[in-house]
Protein backbone atom coordinates (compact mmCIF):
# COMPACT_ATOMS: atom_id res chain seq x y z
CA UNK A 1 0.00 0.00 0.00
CA UNK A 2 1.09 3.49 -0.86
CA UNK A 3 0.60 6.76 0.98
CA UNK A 4 -1.71 9.19 -0.91
CA UNK A 5 -0.06 13.00 -0.34
CA UNK A 6 -1.99 14.99 1.82
CA UNK A 7 -2.94 18.10 -0.56
CA UNK A 8 -5.20 20.84 0.67
CA UNK A 9 -8.29 21.90 -1.00
CA UNK A 10 -9.29 25.73 -0.68
CA UNK A 11 -12.39 24.49 1.47
CA UNK A 12 -9.63 23.64 4.19
CA UNK A 13 -7.89 27.02 4.02
CA UNK A 14 -11.57 28.78 4.43
CA UNK A 15 -11.82 28.37 7.92
CA UNK A 16 -8.47 29.10 9.23
CA UNK A 17 -8.90 32.50 7.47
CA UNK A 18 -12.51 32.66 8.67
CA UNK A 19 -10.36 31.99 12.16
CA UNK A 20 -7.93 34.66 11.36
CA UNK A 21 -10.67 37.39 10.50
CA UNK A 22 -12.75 36.83 13.25
CA UNK A 23 -10.17 37.22 15.82
CA UNK A 24 -8.83 40.30 14.00
CA UNK A 25 -12.34 41.98 14.66
CA UNK A 26 -13.09 40.45 18.51
CA UNK A 27 -9.12 41.89 19.13
CA UNK A 28 -10.16 45.73 16.87
CA UNK A 29 -13.11 45.68 19.36
CA UNK A 30 -11.35 45.07 22.88
CA UNK A 31 -8.97 47.68 21.34
CA UNK A 32 -11.36 50.11 20.55
CA UNK A 33 -13.33 49.81 24.25
CA UNK A 34 -9.50 49.81 25.28
CA UNK A 35 -9.86 46.20 27.46
CA UNK A 36 -6.62 45.29 28.44
CA UNK A 37 -8.06 41.78 29.12
CA UNK A 38 -9.82 41.00 26.45
CA UNK A 39 -7.23 42.22 24.00
CA UNK A 40 -5.00 40.05 25.87
CA UNK A 41 -7.19 37.06 25.19
CA UNK A 42 -7.62 38.14 21.45
CA UNK A 43 -4.16 38.72 20.45
CA UNK A 44 -3.25 35.13 22.01
CA UNK A 45 -6.00 33.96 20.01
CA UNK A 46 -5.34 35.76 16.84
CA UNK A 47 -1.71 34.38 17.49
CA UNK A 48 -2.50 31.14 17.24
CA UNK A 49 -5.31 31.32 14.77
CA UNK A 50 -1.87 33.08 12.43
CA UNK A 51 0.19 30.28 13.01
CA UNK A 52 -2.74 27.62 12.04
CA UNK A 53 -3.32 29.62 8.26
CA UNK A 54 0.13 29.80 7.74
CA UNK A 55 0.96 26.52 8.44
CA UNK A 56 -1.89 25.03 6.32
CA UNK A 57 -1.56 28.51 3.34
CA UNK A 58 2.02 26.89 3.13
CA UNK A 59 1.47 23.63 2.48
CA UNK A 60 -1.47 24.39 -0.21
CA UNK A 61 1.05 27.13 -1.46
CA UNK A 62 4.13 23.83 -1.63
CA UNK A 63 1.04 22.17 -4.19
CA UNK A 64 0.26 25.70 -5.87
CA UNK A 65 -3.48 24.87 -4.51
CA UNK A 66 -3.88 28.72 -3.34
CA UNK A 67 -6.53 30.35 -5.01
CA UNK A 68 -6.44 34.18 -5.97
CA UNK A 69 -9.42 35.00 -3.52
CA UNK A 70 -7.99 33.29 -0.40
CA UNK A 71 -4.80 34.54 -1.26
CA UNK A 72 -6.29 38.56 -1.43
CA UNK A 73 -8.10 37.85 1.74
CA UNK A 74 -5.02 36.57 3.92
CA UNK A 75 -2.83 39.65 2.53
CA UNK A 76 -5.47 41.49 3.99
CA UNK A 77 -5.54 40.34 7.28
CA UNK A 78 -2.26 40.83 7.27
CA UNK A 79 -2.49 44.58 6.69
CA UNK A 80 -5.06 44.84 9.31
CA UNK A 81 -2.84 43.02 11.83
CA UNK A 82 -0.05 45.35 11.00
CA UNK A 83 -2.24 48.16 11.38
CA UNK A 84 -3.44 46.67 14.72
CA UNK A 85 0.06 46.34 15.98
CA UNK A 86 0.90 50.05 14.84
CA UNK A 87 -2.23 51.46 16.58
CA UNK A 88 -1.79 49.54 19.78
CA UNK A 89 2.44 51.07 19.67
CA UNK A 90 0.29 54.78 19.07
CA UNK A 91 -1.48 53.67 22.48
CA UNK A 92 1.41 52.40 24.47
CA UNK A 93 3.44 55.48 23.42
CA UNK A 94 0.67 57.74 24.26
CA UNK A 95 0.57 55.79 27.95
CA UNK A 96 4.31 56.31 28.11
CA UNK A 97 3.84 59.75 27.88
CA UNK A 98 1.06 60.12 30.24
CA UNK A 99 2.85 58.17 32.93
CA UNK A 100 5.77 60.35 32.67
CA UNK A 101 3.86 63.28 33.24
CA UNK A 102 2.03 61.84 36.24
CA UNK A 103 5.14 60.36 37.70
CA UNK A 104 8.51 61.74 36.89
CA UNK A 105 11.53 59.56 37.14
CA UNK A 106 14.91 61.63 38.16
CA UNK A 107 14.79 65.14 38.58
CA UNK A 108 16.29 66.64 35.19
CA UNK A 109 15.89 70.43 36.57
CA UNK A 110 19.20 72.21 37.85
CA UNK A 111 17.50 73.01 40.92
CA UNK A 112 15.41 70.93 43.66
CA UNK A 113 12.52 71.57 45.68
CA UNK A 114 14.68 72.80 48.33
CA UNK A 115 16.55 75.63 45.74
CA UNK A 116 19.60 73.22 46.00
CA UNK A 117 21.40 72.27 43.09
CA UNK A 118 21.09 68.67 42.28
CA UNK A 119 23.07 68.54 39.50
CA UNK A 120 25.40 65.13 40.05
CA UNK A 121 29.28 65.63 40.44
CA UNK A 122 31.43 63.53 38.91
CA UNK A 123 30.59 64.60 35.47
CA UNK A 124 33.32 66.57 34.93
CA UNK A 125 31.35 68.96 32.34
CA UNK A 126 31.18 65.64 29.72
CA UNK A 127 28.40 65.57 27.69
CA UNK A 128 26.15 62.42 28.01
CA UNK A 129 24.48 60.85 25.15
Amino acid sequence: MTATPLTTTPVDLEQPLQDVESCLNLLGDALHRRDSQAIELHAASLHAALARAIEQFSAAARTGTVPQGLRTRLMQAGGRVAAQRESLARATAALDRAIDVLMPGEPSGLYGASGKNERKSGLGGAIQA
